[in-house]
């Protein structure tokens, strides 16, 4: 990691950091959430909706806090996104009634996949790119990734231990559940702390800021068409990992094999932390192919990892496959995101990272809908994993055809 620890300020590594405590949460939450809304006693369809509420009022307001953020200020805009993360953990700790949990879900933070949720990767993000510089940005990215798929990959084991050791020790399976909540409230608070430890190098250094007659609400100008049809595509992308976020997931394995709440954790655990070392090699094969080579050719055979998931007859191989396809899986993540501030003015970047973010929020928030009840209905309770993987091959299909040859300003240099 030299290369990438000699790249990073102090604030570079407090992102890092908040990086680490906030996926954490988000993974000691994803294993227990649609575990605890279906023993307070909700159906497949309430459970689906109120899934697609929380990912479409996250969505809504991250997208106005990321695309005003490099001009609010970047840490107001991070301590904000902490805040709502708070609420939405207390809520759900504090009652079970559905109209509630709805309103909370809408206006709070919360992620039942295990994955981003909120304003601060696009902002994180465009701070990082501003603090590294393009020659190490994707690998900067790719330890970033890392970092996170760890964090929720800890996450997720601690939250399945505990909710376990809970259980064991005579209280109910909504209780136990809702233990775990109270810790994700919690993060919530230690982020807000950290968030104001950064230092004024992470907003938006006043040279780089451009009065174009023509920008928009989305906070672009110059790269607003191309942003437009990547978030088109990320969407594409997102739609089809909604049907199989990590809540989902362990619910399929709870019902299809009978697994407890450790063990869940404990395959998570395995999942995101295959999935966080794959992310390493993106560096290196970005430096060699390219970052749209990269991102759809270490995408494709995953997928097709995916759709076999549940063609799998006993437990072993299932989570085999499952445990194959996400050592794989997420080479393309660093490249996405690297791709995307590379080809964006400085800034823009924040707002770029928003509505593309945003529109994998939007993608998401609506497949609940669709996938809570296949995963509660038996006989089709595997077809989620088929559907979404068959979904990113068309992503991965289209995204090379679009935009292979739109290379990023180090690739075109290095090229000439």
């Amino acid at each position: 990691m030299s290369p990438v620890s000699a790249a990073l300020t102090s604030d570079g590594w407090l992102l890092f950091a908040t990086r680490a405590l906030r996926m954490f949460g988000y993974g000691f939450l994803a294993v227990v959430l649609v575990l605890y809304l279906t023993a307070v006693g909700f159906s497949g369809g309430e459970v689906g909706l109120l899934l697609s509420l929380t990912l479409l009022g996250d969505a809504a307001i991250s997208l106005w806090l990321t695309t005003h953020a490099d001009r609010l200020g970047r840490r107001r805009v991070l301590i904000a996104g902490a805040g709502l993360m708070l609420v939405a953990g207390l809520a759900f700790v504090a009652t079970p009634v559905y109209a509630v949990l709805v309103v909370a879900a809408t206006i709070g933070v919360i992620s039942p996949s295990g994955n981003e949720v909120g304003p601060f990767l696009a902002v994180e993000q465009a701070s990082l790119t501003q603090l590294v510089g393009a020659r190490r940005r994707t690998s900067v990215f790719a330890w970033y990734q890392l970092t996170g798929s760890f964090a929720t990959a800890t996450g997720a084991l601690a939250a399945g231990l505990f909710a376990q050791v809970a259980i064991d020790r005579g209280a109910s399976p909504a209780e136990a559940y809702r233990l775990v909540i109270v810790g994700y409230a919690l993060v919530g608070i230690a982020l807000a702390l950290l968030f104001t430890r950064l230092s004024d190098r992470v907003e938006v250094p006043p040279r780089e800021v451009t009065d174009e007659p023509i920008r928009t609400r989305l906070g672009l100008h110059r790269s607003q068409g191309v942003v437009l049809r990547l978030a088109a595509l990320f969407a594409l992308d997102a739609f089809a990992g909604g049907f199989v976020i990590q809540s989902f997931i362990a619910f399929w394995f709870q019902e299809r094999f009978a697994v407890d709440p450790a063990a869940l954790g404990a395959l998570l655990f395995g999942a995101n932390l295959l999935a966080g070392f794959s992310a390493l090699a993106a560096g290196p094969l970005a430096a060699r192919f390219g970052l749209i080579r990269t991102m759809v050719f270490t995408h494709l055979p995953s997928n097709v990892l995916l759709m076999l998931v549940p063609f799998m007859p006993t437990l072993p191989l299932a989570a085999g496959v499952l445990l194959t396809r996400f050592s794989i899986s997420q080479m393309d993540v660093p490249t996405r995101q690297s791709y995307t501030m590379a080809i964006v003015e400085p800034d823009e970047r924040s707002a770029a990272a928003g509505v593309t973010g945003i529109a994998r929020s939007l993608g998401v928030a609506a497949s609940p809908l669709f996938a809570g009840p296949l995963f509660i209905t038996a006989a089709v309770a595997g077809s989620p994993f088929v559907i979404a993987g068959g979904l990113k091959i068309l992503y991965d299909v289209l995204l090379y055809r679009r935009f292979v040859a739109l290379r990023p300003p180090e690739e075109r240099t290095a090229a000439g």
